[in-house]
């Protein structure tokens, strides 16, 4: 995928299903089971979209990332780990999710995470300040849903990257005006025979809040 990671960054990626695949034999966190699957749909999958947004963004510095309804971590807890100078937000209203999500924090040492328990519309100020450089999403809603309910908290300059799998042509079609489609990119998971598509939205020329 030409991602580089360090031996700390490839041990806490492992870790990290080991808890997953451990806490979801009791609370459900995800339908897959079989730790294989969980590396290629949940560790490969997340990690593929960075090259492409590391390219986009041309920065591996600070930035504020909110991932909404999170479930079990993905993409935030991989990015956070394969990108640790970034702040990583992850929100879901399932409290026996964020309860998983505050172990994995605890136990893999990770500063840069942070983990809400509430809707991503009713967010405190002092949980979004000036707002997110990049908010993502990995089936939590259909586009325009996922908009109107985030794109509030999105910086100046920011980018709404939501992931999807098939072109989302009916989404779309669908999404507000108010939106501009940068990019539409397909990705390859290694040994994931499916597609897989990450978008770049920015507002088009509205001002903040009124998406």
């Amino acid at each position: 995928m030409g991602l580089f990671l360090g031996p700390l960054e490839c041990r806490k990626l492992l870790a990290y299903l080991t808890l997953l695949e451990k806490w979801n034999r009791v609370y459900n966190l995800t339908a897959i089971r079989d730790p294989d699957e969980m590396i290629t749909h949940h560790l490969l999958d997340a990690l593929a979209v960075l090259p492409f947004l590391l390219e986009k963004i041309k920065s591996e510095s600070f930035l504020r990332i909110l991932d909404v309804g999170t479930g079990g971590g993905v993409p935030g807890i991989p990015w956070a780990i394969a990108c640790p100078a970034w702040q990583v937000t992850l929100v879901d209203v399932v409290k026996k999710k964020t309860a998983f999500l505050s172990q994995v924090k605890s136990e893999l040492a990770l500063t840069s995470v942070v983990v809400h328990t509430e809707r991503v519309e009713l967010l405190s100020p002092s949980v979004v300040g000036e707002g997110f450089d990049i908010i993502t999403s990995r089936a939590f809603s259909d586009l325009d849903l996922f908009v109107q309910l985030a794109g509030r908290w999105l910086a100046i300059d920011g980018r709404m990257v939501p992931l999807k799998g098939e072109y989302p042509s009916r989404e779309l079609a669908l999404l507000s005006d108010a939106w501009q489609v940068e990019e539409v990119h397909a990705l390859a998971v290694p040994s994931l025979n499916a597609q897989r598509h990450v978008l770049l939205l920015k507002p088009n020329g509205l001002k903040k809040g009124k998406y």
